[in-house]
């Protein structure tokens, strides 16, 4: 048998009420509709559910124990309305995330302590992946990605200018292996290399010329899955690696690294946040996107 929800409703709203017209009151329709609807659902279920007399509506054995077990049913039922209709319109719940390890570094790892202490009850999830993530079938809200390779039905925000590249090394490694002059001079070096832990494929180094941007097939003994293994690496005189330059600013600038190569240097496209245009106004989504974009 089917469960009559909408006479189960009109049950519970006369139980409750116990009144016919004020079951009405509440359902916002006739007392004749409520009084059609309750006949149904007893000649449903073959039994009266109701003693009706000229002053009073009160129920029999069988309405009592259909009331003690949909009451709460229905209670629950509008408990999870009135949390669908006010997911995602405070300042609390679930944000689930994916991003890769470079922009969670560059983006979002200095970010995150502020957001946290002004949004307490915005549970932060971050998924680590550097793979064109479906955000919708892994059960995420949105996710990074570098430049505009979007799809129709998402929303992509800004949240960075074009990220600047650096080929950086140690002192040491320079002075005892010399300086480049010409990207072509890094087929000669100890080149670090970064391997994309999704495709498996290797990180190209990418530099701009007279006519346009092309890569260089650099070759070294030592790869790594991590950008911060190969800046450790070359901070360790191992080799030269090619990475974001905000990835090595305070080497750079206490003379652990040396940027080399910087004439040549080709930026990467600006990071995207991008999430379906149904999460527009989900609260979470908009303050965290918000505090990345003007946060400290």
């Amino acid at each position: 048998m089917r469960l009559p929800l909408s006479t189960l409703e009109v049950f519970n709203a006369i139980a409750c009420q116990k009144s016919l017209r004020g079951a009405a009151r509440e359902l916002g329709v006739k007392p004749s509709t409520v009084s059609h609807q309750l006949k149904k659902l007893e000649e449903q279920l073959g039994t009266a559910l109701f003693i009706r007399t000229t002053r009073a509506i009160s129920l029999t054995e069988a309405g009592r124990a259909l009331a003690r077990s949909t009451g709460p049913a229905f209670e629950q039922l509008g408990e999870g309305l009135y949390s669908a209709q006010t997911a995602g319109h405070d300042e609390r719940g679930s944000l689930k995330l994916a991003i890769p390890e470079f922009a969670y570094f560059l983006l979002v790892r200095n970010k995150l302590a502020t957001f946290q202490k002004n949004y307490p009850e915005i549970e932060v999830e971050l998924s680590m992946t550097d793979a064109m993530s479906d955000i919708l079938d892994e059960g995420l809200h949105a996710g990074f990605r570098l430049g505009g390779l979007i799809a129709q039905d998402m929303v992509a925000v800004n949240l960075s200018d074009p990220l600047k590249t650096a080929v950086v090394a140690s002192p040491e490694y320079l002075e005892t292996h010399g300086v480049p002059c010409n990207p072509r001079d890094l087929l000669n070096h100890n080149c670090l290399r970064y391997r994309f832990p999704s495709s498996g494929q290797l990180a190209p180094w990418i530099f701009t010329g007279p006519d346009n941007a092309y890569p260089v097939e650099v070759r070294g003994n030592l790869i790594a899955n991590s950008s911060p293994a190969t800046i450790d690496l070359a901070l360790q005189g191992l080799g030269l690696t090619f990475t974001f330059r905000d990835y090595c600013t305070d080497a750079l600038a206490d003379g652990k690294l040396v940027e080399v190569l910087t004439e040549h240097q080709a930026p990467l496209p600006s990071m995207n946040i991008y999430f379906p245009k149904e999460y527009r106004a989900m609260m979470p989504l908009r303050l965290f996107i918000e505090h990345l974009k003007n946060g400290r």
